[in-house]
């Protein structure tokens, strides 16, 4: 049985001063215990919520069709007043990197947000939030995965819950299918040389400047961030290193992964956002504060 994990508006100043403590990553995280950052934390790969008028919302999963295993599938922050998903975060690790299942298709094909639809409202998502219409549908731009369906195959419920509409960003579709999908593929390669790797993605939606337009109006008006990022932690027993990557989805002369990639601080900078902060200071400090030519001797790129 799932169960689904609410952190309302009022809980996350306490979000960022607690955090839960687990010695295996694919276990159920425990109720919140004090924490001024801990190696042990099962909440590495979340930032500092930014509050105001968002909440989190952590979907739980049976995490490998072969396994008998529940936790933590990925979690999002969701800005109630802009109707956008500001990141979504999750692990990877061998349990969930496993190749079990293919991607979910939906037997309900004429654009509904029922639960049997392509991009279904998020059932943990608080009723008043939710999309009454699927402002994506003919809009010319496609439901852009932040957690992908494909780093989510090892059961069908993991892959199932990828698909709602609150880990959606609007992206291109030339953006979507082309270097976007190239990093995302990087990132599962990587994937496979940590213990763990902690992921936070997403579109930048704080800034109206960052904002190329809107779809669909009212509780249905999605924005469209004109830039992306993805904020990488890999952990192989106690050591950590981190990388990133910020991209816009509209001009890519350069087809090389490297060539878009970033710092944390750079990425806190551009985005606003404070990752990786449930580490422990010192160790927070070196990965994000790390030269972009030492960042990228340190991590192999496939092109």
């Amino acid at each position: 049985m799932k169960k689904h994990l609410y952190l309302f508006t009022t809980l996350l100043i306490a979000a960022t001063l607690f955090t839960a403590c687990s010695k295996d990553d694919d276990s159920v995280a425990p109720q919140p215990t004090p924490s001024t950052g801990s190696l042990d934390s099962p909440n590495l790969d979340m930032p500092a919520p930014k509050g105001g008028s968002s909440i989190i919302v952590t979907h739980t999963a049976k995490l490998n069709k072969n396994l008998a295993v529940v936790g933590v599938n990925y979690s999002v922050e969701w800005d109630t007043e802009l109707h956008a998903q500001r990141w979504s975060c999750y692990k990877m690790y061998a349990t969930v990197n496993a190749n079990n299942v293919d991607r979910y298709v939906a037997p309900d094909k004429d654009g509904t947000l029922s639960p049997s639809s392509q991009y279904p409202n998020d059932p943990d998502l608080p009723e008043q939030y939710r999309f009454t219409k699927d402002s994506y549908k003919n809009s010319g731009y496609d439901h852009g995965h932040i957690c992908p369906s494909a780093d989510r195959i090892s059961s069908t419920e993991t892959n199932y819950q990828t698909f709602y509409m609150t880990n959606m960003q609007p992206q291109n579709h030339a953006f979507n299918a082309g270097i976007w999908e190239d990093l995302e593929k990087q990132v599962r390669i990587w994937a496979d040389k940590f213990d763990t790797l902690y992921v936070c993605k997403g579109g930048v939606i704080d800034n109206p400047s960052n904002i190329i337009s809107y779809l669909g109006s009212g509780q249905n008006k999605i924005p469209i961030p004109k830039y992306f990022f993805m904020a990488v932690l890999g952990r192989k027993r106690n050591d950590f290193k981190a990388t990133g990557f910020y991209i816009a989805q509209d001009n890519h002369p350069s087809t090389s992964n490297k060539s878009y990639a970033a710092t944390i601080a750079e990425l806190q900078e551009k985005t606003g956002i404070d990752f990786f902060c449930n580490l422990p200071d010192d160790i927070e400090n070196s990965v994000e504060n790390i030269s972009k030519s030492k960042m990228l001797t340190e991590w192999t790129y496939t092109k």
